[in-house]
């Protein structure tokens, strides 16, 4: 027989069973609550694939980098002076050559007759000037016979004159023969002085008329000599110590006036040049030190001599005077690595330059924490860099050790795990 349960014991059952339905969905809320508060767990990076780097603080130098070749200081490009035919060669590149080693040969039969024509000329003018000399001092001795004459006779009327004056006053001569005497001597003394003027004349007149047919040997000589020289042009020589570096032409060749035919360099005396990023330019300046990293020959100082004044494909192009000397095996078009160092600075807070971000710029880098097992996302704005080293602005303290390589993979996450 089934007893009757009682309201109390129903009214019980029933809070028992709402308590047990409250606290089970309390547990499952608050479960939902702290699983959403949870953080997903970090990825994880092998330690020994990123690059990481300590901050410190201290004197940084700020420098920039390019690469670049060894190239002569002075290199001649021999050009033809006058048109010609190619003959010989008598050297290749890389051959050593003196100032007056003769590189090519060409021929201009054109040239060689101009050259003998001119010295055809040269000669018939010698020989004329040499033909207006006899003739015109042999005028100006007929000339000074003749003025010699009238002195003789002048001197002869002047003592006729004198003895027909003394005779006159002694009245032992007539005064009309005194007269003739005495006029005849004066027209004589006249005589005298014309010859004298006209031999004055006559010596200047003889230089003006000398000078005339020499200027006309000179004139002549020079155009020989011109055609010489042009004729001995067709023989090319180096013009300067050194070594060949190109040989522009090929024998049989025919070429004009201007045309490259070879380059010498003296390769004693080579200097750098080296392209420097454009972005990296601004502070360029002339006489700063310079590192020349000849790859296995050493490093050679230098300084900045000559920069571009604009740049060309992205790069410029600074000039380096070497001051150290040379090692054994340096040679021209050598690839070398450059160094420029822009200044110092002192007292600043560096670190090794990341993988991403620019000088003056805001970027994040993980700094490691719990002992180097985690490393946390930071922000870091950055100041000047060099090559390898930028400077700390915000964001880092001396000691801290950041991750320096590419973390991009990483950006939707704040914290890493490194095993």
């Amino acid at each position: 027989m089934d007893i009757q349960r009682s309201e109390k014991v129903k009214r019980n059952k029933r809070i028992r069973r709402i308590l047990y339905l409250i606290l089970t969905f309390a547990v499952i809320g608050g479960a939902t609550v702290v699983l959403s508060k949870l953080q997903p767990a970090p990825p994880s990076v092998e330690s020994a694939t990123v690059v990481s780097g300590e901050v410190k603080r201290g004197q940084m130098i700020r420098n920039v980098h390019g690469m670049g070749t060894l190239v002569p200081e002075e290199i001649r490009w021999i050009t033809a002076t006058v048109n010609g035919r190619i003959e010989k060669r008598h050297v290749k590149p890389g051959d050593a050559v003196k100032e007056d080693t003769v590189l090519i040969e060409m021929s201009n039969p054109e040239l060689e007759r101009d050259a003998l024509d001119a010295q055809t000329q040269l000669v018939a003018a010698e020989a004329e000037l040499a033909n207006q000399r006899v003739q015109l001092r042999s005028q100006h001795l007929n000339q000074k016979a003749q003025a010699a004459a009238v002195r003789a006779d002048y001197t002869r009327a002047k003592i006729m004159s004198e003895t027909d004056a003394a005779l006159f006053i002694e009245h032992l001569g007539s005064e009309r023969t005194y007269k003739l005497s005495k006029s005849t001597a004066d027209e004589l003394a006249e005589r005298v002085q014309i010859e004298e003027e006209r031999l004055e004349i006559g010596a200047d007149s003889i230089k003006a008329q000398i000078a005339v047919y020499e200027a006309r040997v000179r004139q002549f000589k020079a155009l020989y000599d011109l055609r010489r020289q042009q004729l001995d042009s067709l023989k090319v020589r180096a013009g300067l110590g050194g070594v060949v570096q190109d040989v522009a032409v090929q024998i049989g060749q025919q070429v004009a006036i201007g045309a490259n035919l070879a380059r010498v360099a003296d390769p004693s005396k080579l200097k750098a040049e080296i392209r420097i990023a454009e972005t990296q330019t601004k502070d360029l300046a002339f006489g700063q030190r310079v590192e020349i990293d000849m790859r296995n020959l050493g490093i050679v100082e230098g300084h900045v001599m000559r920069i571009a004044p604009a740049p060309t494909q992205g790069t410029l192009p600074v000039d380096v005077a070497l001051d150290g000397e040379l090692p054994k095996g340096a040679r021209p078009d050598m690839s070398v690595d450059g160094t420029i160092e822009i200044e110092r600075l002192k007292d600043v807070l560096y670190v090794q330059r990341p993988a991403q971000g620019q000088e003056q710029s805001v970027i994040t880098l993980f700094k490691y924490v719990e002992g180097g097992r985690e490393a946390v996302r930071v922000q870091v704005r950055l100041g000047r860099s060099s090559v390898t080293d930028v400077e700390i602005l915000e964001g880092l303290n001396v000691g801290a050790r950041v991750i320096l390589s590419d973390t991009s993979q990483f950006d939707s996450v704040n914290r890493i795990r490194l095993n």
